[in-house]
């Protein structure tokens, strides 16, 4: 098994900006604010977080296979 990546790059939908960002990994980050745009994102559908929908790494629990936020 690979080891968990904690750092996700998030790119922003509307804007193209990009942040890197620590996952978390006892919750789920249903809600973003994009600081260029001030957008704020939602998870897509099927996606448990936003790191899953617009993250360049999925979340941790994601990754170990695992439920996310069950």
């Amino acid at each position: 098994m690979n080891p968990v990546v904690f750092e996700s790059v998030l790119t922003c939908p509307h804007c193209g900006f990009a942040a890197q960002e620590t996952m978390p990994t006892d919750a789920c980050l249903f809600f973003y604010e994009c600081s260029h745009c001030k957008t704020l994102l939602r998870p897509t559908s099927g996606d448990c977080c936003v790191f899953c929908s617009y993250g360049s790494v999925k979340c941790p629990p994601i990754q170990q296979q695992h439920a996310c936020c069950g």
